[in-house]
């Protein structure tokens, strides 16, 4: 390999979301000569904030709107100047009873409030007191996992016994959620509320075998041990900025505009050697290949599969609706009880009773769009009103970001698909308003309404991941299974799933490797022993988390001595 000391590195790392910047920060800082390669003309992934909306100063939380996963151990390691605020209101979901418009509250600030909400809906303390309960668990359960995030991956016994609930161990890791969940409660929208959490960015339901589910809903309720989502202050592009400014000031070289096309890896050696990757970027020197120690990899298990000339199998499947809107101004909601300033605050669900989310499963599942697309809602400037520019917050001008379920990559090979999905999700939110929300939206310089919508096809395609899936792949449980000699061993697959040792001699290596040493000790190991994931893909991956940027650099540096 014909390389020379200016393209040699340490550590290169492959793509420059937030997770590629939070390992390049820490290896950085531990001396290592490291270079991050990235695709876009700027860094950040799905975590950046844009001015969507031409001559409207409102800076977007374009792709990802909230902050849960973040450890403050990251934020303590590397001195980010960074701001999560806190959202009083957790949740408001309107509803009808009796013919009459009302709605459920939750007020993080006020159990009395929350138990009196729970009271005039339901007509009684028992869906109340069953809410204390579950999540009295759930936030147990989030005490002791969530440390853990940060750790060497510990096996499923390892994790059961750090658990210390075996009623919590089973409802959450061993039967379908919907077991529980019915178990606890008895109201439907009670029900819905709780199940949302289980299905964002999943494509399944309540009783899947497969308890995808039940890993979505475990990643969205353990969050620095305690499953609140926060608000980042000055939008996600301020979660981005100061990953790159600490990588920066750690020694990190960073180019954007540099599409990776390749990654040269051996994939039976014993990860001594170095591995190679080429490089595409704009100007006279347009193909370049620098060599790496070792090779981290923010991106899909199915895109590194690609980079590596493997066979990546079957695709993921991303399924949401994102919209971004900015407002002239709140709409009026058909409950006069609520507060408009309350109830967007925290997460607004619409259509997401227990039924209407099965119902809508059912109908994407045979290839219909949901005829009552589910989704949630949330005004990041109620919060947070440093994203607006003057003249924007002396108009009164506010941001919604909508999230749309069970709107799966299949609904959208037409082209009309994506106006339809729209049209849809936004008439379930007219349907609980006392007001159209297109009276409500802005317009931009050339008069069009502030609205814009983002399907999975078109994730994929501006921000690359396959499928249009949010985490790179179906979430893993965080916890390894132990590798026994002769039995098929799994390890994070190129096609985005889990894939397979044991076939031969040659997969018995491989599967051998992928489950042992600092790699698999920190589940970011793939079956090249120096080509590490360090993005949602590696199995305790998804969410703005830096978690897998994190687990990657401790990996490095356990391998290669901290040199």
């Amino acid at each position: 390999m014909n390389t020379n000391a200016s393209s040699r590195y340490d550590v290169v790392i492959v793509g420059g979301g937030h997770n590629g910047l939070v390992a390049a920060a820490y290896l950085a800082r531990a001396g290592q000569r490291v270079l991050v390669l990235e695709r876009l003309d700027r860094v950040g992934g799905a975590a950046v904030s844009a001015r969507a909306f031409p001559g409207v100063d409102a800076r977007l939380s374009r792709y990802s709107y909230l902050v849960s996963l973040l450890p403050g151990k990251i934020v303590r390691d590397l001195g980010l100047r960074l701001e999560l605020r806190r959202r009083r209101i957790a949740s408001y979901t309107p509803v009808e009873r009796d013919g009459k418009p009302t709605g459920l509250l939750v007020d993080a600030g006020d159990p009395g409030r929350t138990r009196e909400s729970f009271r005039a809906l339901t007509g009684g303390d028992r869906e109340w007191q069953a809410w204390q309960r579950f999540y009295g668990m759930t936030g147990r359960v989030a005490e002791r996992v969530f440390p853990t995030l940060t750790e060497p991956l510990p096996s499923r016994a390892e994790l059961r016994r750090r658990v210390a609930d075996e009623d919590a161990w089973r409802s959450l890791f061993e039967e379908p959620l919907g077991v529980a969940v019915e178990r606890s409660f008895a109201d439907d929208l009670v029900r819905g509320v709780v199940l949302t959490d289980a299905l964002i960015g999943t494509f399944t339901h309540a009783h899947d075998p497969s308890l995808r589910q039940n890993r979505c809903f475990l990643y969205h309720v353990i969050g620095n041990g305690t499953g609140d989502w926060d608000v980042p202050v000055g939008g996600m592009g301020a979660v981005t900025g100061a990953l790159a400014e600490a990588a920066l000031a750690a020694g990190a070289e960073i180019r954007t505009g540099h599409e990776v096309t390749g990654v040269a890896a051996d994939r039976d050696g014993d990860g001594r050697g170095d591995a190679e990757v080429s490089y595409r970027a704009p100007g006279r020197d347009a193909e370049g290949t620098v060599a790496a120690r070792r090779v981290l990899v923010n991106a899909a298990p199915a895109v590194l599969a690609r980079l590596l000339g493997d066979e990546p199998g079957p695709a993921p499947e991303g399924a949401q609706l994102k919209v971004n809107m900015v407002l002239r101004r709140l709409p009026r909601l058909r409950d006069t009880a609520a507060d408009p300033r309350e109830a967007f605050a925290g997460t607004f669900h619409i259509a997401e009773g227990y039924r209407q989310l099965a119902t809508a499963y059912t109908e994407a599942r045979a290839g219909r769009m949901p005829s009552a697309p589910p989704s949630e809602i949330y005004c990041h400037t109620l919060t947070d009103p440093s994203i607006l520019g003057p003249e924007a917050v002396r108009q009164g001008l506010q941001t919604l970001t909508l999230f749309g379920l069970h709107m799966p990559a299949r609904l959208f090979g037409d082209p009309a698909a994506k106006d339809r999905a729209l049209a849809a999700s936004l008439a379930q939110l007219d349907a609980v308003l006392a007001e159209p929300i297109a009276d409500c939206l802005a317009t931009d310089a050339d008069g069009r309404p502030c609205v814009e919508a983002r399907t999975p096809p078109e994730l994929e395609r501006e921000i690359g991941l396959p499928g249009g899936h949010i985490f790179h792949r179906d979430l893993s449980f965080p916890f390894r299974e132990v590798y026994v000699p002769g039995r098929k061993a799994s390890f994070p697959g190129r096609d985005g799933g889990e894939d397979e040792g044991g076939e031969g001699g040659r997969h018995e290596d491989r599967a051998r490797a992928a489950a042992s040493g600092a790699a698999a000790r920190w589940g970011v190991a793939t079956d090249r022993p120096n080509v590490l994931l360090c993005g949602a893909g590696a199995v305790r991956g998804g969410g703005v988390s830096g978690i897998p940027g994190h687990n990657a650099a401790r990996a490095v540096l356990e391998e290669l001595g901290g040199r």
